[in-house]
């Protein structure tokens, strides 16, 4: 390889690991900051903000280089983990687990996020239905929302009976010690909003065109209900805040520090290091004298509008 097509490789490999960074920068354009949004403020409220943006993004990519050693961890240690993750409608649960999983292999580390129970499933032992997305050996699940629906939105917008919300208390220590028993871990957090960071976050929903669909009647009716979920948290975490798996309050307000919080007591969960890899060789391709490249026709190619 002469030293011009070395030169550039090297260029476009950097402008590869440059596309990746560029991912979590179009997640954090999803947060609509005013300094990204060109919002003229004070220039050193700016300049401070751009420091905390530079320190929070350095953090995040250390955690997130941890999270891939723990992934590797938990697949060669065949380990199984499931975490949860509970709390108010625009707590920021979503933001955390985009960025958990962003580096990780999906094949190990996977989101359950599950829709209203069907009819059929209605009928079912109510945990049956999570049960089928337990880990094997080697994996880590992530449930966005879980079986403490129950405890939850079913108990304040009458889902469920009061026969149901009380056997769900009866059987969910139970059904979670039989989980660590049999070799999972278990972690649970809930993410704690104020009323008035949850009233400005549905504000930004509704005058957001992007993020209108995270909106449902559902939502808008836990944000009446306010009272009314606190008391059925506070009720949950009395009742569900075992031993064996401990509930973790994330405090939320803020969405930056929630996610660098929360990662950083994840990783503190497990006694993982990292794992020995081989070295990797790309090994040359193998050219036959007799291969010919087809060229794609022209009606099967998209149209490069860009």
């Amino acid at each position: 390889m002469s030293f011009e097509d070395r030169e550039e490789l090297v260029r476009r490999i950097e402008n590869d690991l440059l596309d990746s960074l560029d991912e979590e920068l179009e997640l954090e354009i999803e947060d609509r900051t005013y300094e990204l949004a060109g919002f003229d403020g004070d220039v050193k409220a700016s300049r401070e903000s751009h420091a905390q943006r530079v320190s929070y993004f350095k953090e995040l990519f250390r955690l997130q280089g941890e999270l891939v050693k723990l992934q590797d961890w938990v697949a060669c240690t065949k380990q199984k983990a499931v975490i949860i993750f509970e709390g108010r409608d625009a707590a920021g649960k979503g933001g955390v687990i985009k960025r958990i999983t962003q580096r990780l292999n999906p094949r190990v580390c996977r989101v359950v996020a599950l829709p209203a129970p069907n009819d059929r499933e209605r009928t079912q032992w109510y945990f049956q239905r999570y049960a089928a997305h337990l880990p094997a050996a080697g994996e880590m699940v992530l449930f966005d929302r879980s079986w403490y629906n129950r405890a939850g939105v079913e108990r304040v917008m009458g889902f469920c009976s009061d026969e149901d919300y009380e056997e769900f208390f009866r059987s969910v220590p139970e059904f979670e010690r039989m989980l660590v028993r049999s070799g999972i871990k278990l972690i649970k957090y809930w993410f704690s909003i104020t009323d008035e960071e949850q009233h400005l976050r549905f504000l930004g929903r509704i005058h957001d065109p992007l993020k209108q669909w995270k909106l449902s009647p559902m939502d808008l009716e836990s944000r009446r209900r306010w009272e009314d979920y606190t008391r059925a948290k506070e009720a949950m975490l009395d009742q569900t805040h075992i031993p064996e798996a401990p509930w973790w309050v994330v405090p939320a307000d803020n969405k930056k520090q929630a996610r660098l919080n929360c990662i950083s007591h994840l990783l503190s969960q497990f006694p993982y290091e990292e794992v020995a890899r081989p070295e990797v060789r790309l090994p040359e391709r193998v050219r036959n004298a007799d291969y010919i490249r087809h060229p794609v026709p022209q009606d099967m190619i998209v149209p490069q509008t860009y």
